[in-house]
């Protein structure tokens, strides 16, 4: 094959706020079922950037621990994964070899995942609290050099962290631009080495250059 494709999850993949969504929804329905404007109430906190489970904790009881636990554990509902499945289905089709590197918890990550329903695409997902590191950790992406491809390619989206370690280990690196959803601000005024060699503003993109 000629080439491996690792993808980032959060706020490439999958938006970080629709997860953040279904999390406040399955929190609302689980600390005050019959009150339908808690969802709504709880957004407005977090765009307020009040915080969300202090008040929850405040009017309901239930502890921030146990609120942080309910966010971390609760499995997602995301309304446009069909669109990620026939892209990755694509491009498997086109005989590359596809990767996730992500950050975070076990059980949250592979919950994205699973709902997503790419989890069979997949040919190697690495996610920190099951490998042991994180991004930027050359560990995290040198992994994939068992695929023994001639050219790699990260897509991701975080300027902080995403592109410099494949930089360095001569990948290709595409950021997928902040469509005004995303969790982190990208910075395109740090230092070259941090940054992604093509800009996207959707993924699909992907198939005019791959």
């Amino acid at each position: 094959m000629s080439a491996t494709l690792v993808f980032d999850l959060d706020d490439t993949l999958v938006k970080e706020i629709d997860y953040l969504k279904s999390a406040f929804n399955a929190i609302a329905t689980k600390v005050d079922s019959a009150n339908d404007s808690l969802f709504d109430q709880m957004l407005f906190w977090y765009q307020n950037k009040e915080n969300v489970f202090q008040k929850i904790e405040a009017l309901y009881g239930v502890s921030v621990t146990e609120l942080r636990q309910l966010y971390r554990s609760h499995y997602p509902h995301f309304s446009k994964n069909s669109e990620i499945v026939t892209l990755l289905n694509s491009l498997k089709e086109k005989g590359f070899f596809l990767g996730l590197i992500t950050d975070g918890y076990s059980l949250t990550q592979r919950n994205k995942i699973k709902a997503l329903g790419i989890e069979h695409l997949l040919d190697l997902i690495v996610i920190s609290e099951e490998f042991g590191s994180e991004k930027p950790n050359e560990n995290n992406y040198k992994v994939f050099h068992q695929f023994a491809t001639k050219n790699y390619y990260y897509i991701g989206d975080n300027t902080a962290k995403d592109f410099l370690t494949p930089n360095r280990l001569g990948w290709i690196t595409v950021c997928l631009l902040n469509n005004g959803d995303n969790i982190h601000p990208q910075d395109f005024t740090k230092e070259t080495v941090y940054l992604p060699q093509k800009t996207i503003a959707d993924l699909n993109e992907l198939f005019t250059f791959i």
